[in-house]
């Protein structure tokens, strides 16, 4: 409900116009329990590798600003296989309004199984890491709880907590929460409450706020702030790397 308050609609002007071809990455089909097919944007290793990284749009969809972050993600990491996952089936906003609408009547049944389908057509001694901003932080924590075991870090830029306690209590690896400070959409109370239900797993909760808005990382943001965007890039490829190596 939250995707149709203007306020929130007001948080999140318009992506600005961007020039981007792909390299290596590719649009990639999958099946899904259902019989139907999802997309997911697939960046390949450049060698055979067991860690993979799992990227969540935010409520644009998965638009060119994402493909560009997988790629780069990819080309950080090294030796990492990326995929961008479409939860919008080809649907992508250009608009406050269009995302707006997309976001609000997103089916989580359909997510789910968009992530299920993924996750099955991998080796079960993959090591798995996700990535996401805004909506996409909320299915971060989501794509890490349903990869059970094979999780192995999970970056949340801004997301939603998932207010289920008996399922957040899942989780199987640690938690990087990156937020605005000035954030008036994400409380302090619902991060506070993520971290004990986090912690009480044994597992290492770590936040990193920054003097910036809502959304302040969000590349295709026209308010993107750079400087703190950059230093919180840097701390989650540091993550990421330091999480891959851990088991």
């Amino acid at each position: 409900m939250l995707a149709l308050e203007p306020g929130f609609k007001a948080a999140h002007e318009a992506p600005a116009p961007l020039d981007y071809t792909p390299g290596s990455g590719k649009t990639f089909s999958f099946s899904v329990d259902s019989g139907e097919r999802a997309n997911a944007f697939f960046v390949p290793s450049p060698h055979p590798t067991r860690n993979v990284v799992f990227v969540f749009h935010e409520w644009w969809g998965l638009n060119d600003y994402i493909k560009r972050e997988a790629e780069k993600i990819r080309e950080e990491l090294g030796d990492v296989e990326v995929y961008a996952i479409d939860l919008y089936d080809g649907k992508v906003a250009t608009t406050p309004d269009e995302a707006s609408a997309l976001m609000s009547s997103l089916d989580k049944n359909r997510a789910g199984a968009i992530i299920k389908g993924l996750l099955e057509q991998m080796p079960a001694d993959k090591h798995i890491v996700t990535i996401g901003w805004c909506m996409g932080g909320t299915w971060s924590l989501m794509g890490t709880l349903l990869s059970g075991k094979r999780a192995h870090g999970c970056v949340m830029y801004y997301g939603f907590p998932i207010e289920d306690e008996k399922l957040v209590k899942t989780i199987n690896t640690d938690v990087l929460f990156i937020r605005g400070n000035l954030d008036t959409y994400i409380t302090t109370e619902s991060i506070d409450k993520l971290k004990e239900e986090v912690e009480s797993t044994q597992h290492k909760f770590t936040l990193k706020g920054y003097n910036a808005v809502h959304a302040f990382a969000n590349p295709s943001n026209p308010k993107y702030d750079k400087k703190a965007a950059g230093d919180a890039h840097k701390k989650a490829m540091k993550f990421i790397k330091e999480h891959f190596k851990q088991k």
